[in-house]
């Protein structure tokens, strides 16, 4: 498929799915919860998560720009394990599951703050029905074209980042220091912790690779979208992170929930401040639908037209949009996210994209001939990766152990089902 120049996605749609794709549900959603497991230190998680980021991401430029195309991460497994499809083929099956639950935490978080907005969070039957809403919205969206999406998330993306810089930047100054210590007041362990768990707000950077082939000058611009997406989202992570532990103590945060920002605005701004922090978390979670869509229905085509997927992911229609994957994934979104409670799954969104950074860092090594990576750059966010996979199952192990066992689940669930596709389609072929 063919896009024409005209059509191709620039740098500023690049670093607006990627932005986009990261500054979703997740500062708004999981703020609290960083805060609970690491207190004053919960800034320097997000530092953490952005230096696994763009350790990670530095892998995914590498090997995007010597396996040109779209597929991400599976390509690149692919390619690391000629002789073992089923790496590639389970991995693809489990960051499409990870990008589902990733739609769903960003729908529930839209229908949250819309129903705040308004005036009437109480109502669960409100939040489910705006949540289903943006996920229709945006697929209507992705379905008309690739212009279409991209000028969306330029629109959707920088307002957001107007927005929430405006209230970082009056945020810092109502700051006390009183409150930021002492730093350590959780222990050093749950700031390795606390990154773990919300890592989930860095995994959208990905999505760029899915848009290889649709974009324009891609050896310049896909290591600059990529870099520069994952520096803009950690400078507001960290800031608003800064913000929020300067102004509220600790248990204030935990006890606002998935409302910590607008928590920490009231006081900052009074009631205009709640209104922005409502409508910036509007935005975001609609680029980080807009984005995750756009790049999860490519990843699924290309899984499929690998035979490792069903092969109806693969249709596309006249203008080349994998209506397919958009309406699938759409429809899997609205299911997750009308279910209830998904922290269980934001933290399986969380592992899963640990494990598969930690996968593609190893095909950058396997690849280096023809990658030419800088070994010690990939193994040390390597180790980085493996520590805080170690301290969230330490975490979940010793606080939340049915989500453990549920985030195992669901690995065998994954695993079971491609393997049984697998058998299936290899049946298939030889009768």
């Amino acid at each position: 498929m063919i896009v024409k120049e005209s059509e191709k996605l620039g740098l500023a749609e690049l670093i607006a799915i990627g932005v986009g794709g990261m500054i979703g549900g997740g500062i708004f959603s999981v703020l609290g919860l960083a805060v609970s497991i690491s207190g004053h230190a919960a800034p320097l998680a997000f530092a953490i998560g952005a230096l696994i980021a763009l350790s990670a991401g530095y892998s995914y430029v590498r090997l995007a720009l010597a396996y040109r195309g779209d597929g991400s991460s599976y390509t690149y497994l692919r390619h690391a394990f000629p002789a073992h499809p089923w790496v590639a083929g389970i991995t693809g099956w489990a960051v499409i599951v990870g990008y589902i639950g990733t739609l769903a935490l960003y729908a529930f978080t839209f229908g949250a703050y819309g129903a705040h907005l308004i005036g009437d969070d109480g109502s669960a039957t409100e939040r489910m029905v705006l949540s289903a809403g943006a996920l229709l919205f945006f697929m209507v969206i992705n379905l008309k074209g690739v212009r279409e999406t991209g000028a969306t998330q330029d629109l959707v993306v920088y307002g957001k980042i107007i927005i929430l810089a405006l209230f970082g930047i009056v945020g810092l100054m109502s700051v006390k220091s009183e409150y930021l210590l002492p730093v350590f007041d959780k222990g050093v362990s749950g700031v390795f912790m606390a990154a773990a768990l919300i890592f989930v707000a860095y995994e959208g950077f990905q999505l760029i690779t899915n848009a290889m082939d649709e974009s324009r000058d891609p050896e310049r611009n896909i290591p600059r979208g990529i870099y520069a997406s994952i520096l803009i989202a950690s400078t507001i992570y960290i800031t608003l992170a800064l913000v929020a532990v300067g102004n509220l103590t600790p248990a204030e945060i935990t006890a606002a929930e998935e409302y910590a920002l607008a928590s920490v605005a009231q006081p900052i701004m009074g009631n205009v401040g709640i209104v922005l922090v409502d409508l910036a978390a509007l935005l975001a979670t609609s680029s980080a639908i807009n984005g995750t869509l756009f790049g999860a229905s490519r990843l699924m085509a290309v899984i499929a037209k690998q035979s490792m997927m069903p092969a109806a992911l693969t249709r596309r229609s006249e203008s080349g949009i994998p209506w397919v994957g958009v309406l699938t994934l759409t429809v899997f979104g609205v299911l997750f996210t009308v279910a209830g409670s998904l922290d269980a799954i934001a933290a399986f969104s969380s592992m899963t994209f640990l494990l598969v950074s930690f996968g593609v860092s190893i095909a950058n090594l396997r690849l280096r001939q023809r990658t030419g990576c800088t070994c010690w750059i990939v193994i040390s966010g390597m180790v980085l990766m493996m520590s805080t996979m170690v301290m969230l199952c330490a975490y979940l192990w010793l606080h939340n152990r049915a989500t453990l066992y549920l985030i195992l689940g669901l690995y065998l669930l994954v695993f079971t089902a491609e393997r049984l596709f697998n058998r299936f389609r290899t049946g298939e072929r030889m009768s």
